[in-house]
């Protein structure tokens, strides 16, 4: 695996390195001396699947309070995907700031996402499926969220006129 920085203090763009041969392929999408090594967490006791079955929906922003903040491991497993890190730690040095990436299944690239980061994607294709692992459990009264087009935040999306749930759409802005 290679372990890429990105502009956002603590997440990381991580590459698989798939080993092919005639009979597919197998890549490592986790490995503890690898994420120890880079002091990244090593704890996932939750994983989430997710199937999005329309072109332009839009999932999140989420995120989840102390004490139960969720680092997430991230990846699509079918389609593509549009996904956002939104930093929302008053002390970072990037709070306030959003990074995108593109996501694809087949694509041997996932994200660590640390705590105090929005997580949200938009799906590029009809039938998006992402995985993640989390490290903490959903926690309901600790769950919150900000709104996908809050103007403070100006967050270029690809597709307009995005699908949402009734929850995120009533998501507050980000000021």
């Amino acid at each position: 695996m290679k372990f890429l920085p990105t502009k956002l203090d603590g997440v990381w763009s991580i590459e698989l390195e798939p080993r092919q041969d005639e009979r597919g392929f197998l890549a490592r999408t986790y490995c503890e001396k690898e994420f120890s090594h880079h002091g990244l967490n090593t704890s996932w006791p939750q994983c989430n699947w997710t199937l999005t079955r329309h072109k332009g929906m839009i999932r999140g922003l989420h995120y989840q309070l102390p004490p139960g903040g969720e680092i997430k491991l991230v990846r699509c497993i079918t389609g593509a995907i549009f996904d956002v890190l939104v930093d929302t730690r008053k002390e970072s040095p990037s709070y306030g700031c959003w990074e995108a990436f593109e996501l694809k299944g087949g694509a041997f690239r996932q994200l660590y996402v640390p705590v105090g980061l929005a997580h949200g994607f938009q799906c590029l294709t009809e039938d998006c499926q992402v995985f993640y692992q989390m490290s903490e459990f959903f926690n309901a009264e600790l769950a919150r969220g900000i709104r996908w087009n809050s103007p403070a935040l100006d967050i270029a999306w690809p597709l307009s006129n995005p699908a949402l749930s009734d929850r995120d759409k009533n998501l507050p802005v980000f000021e």
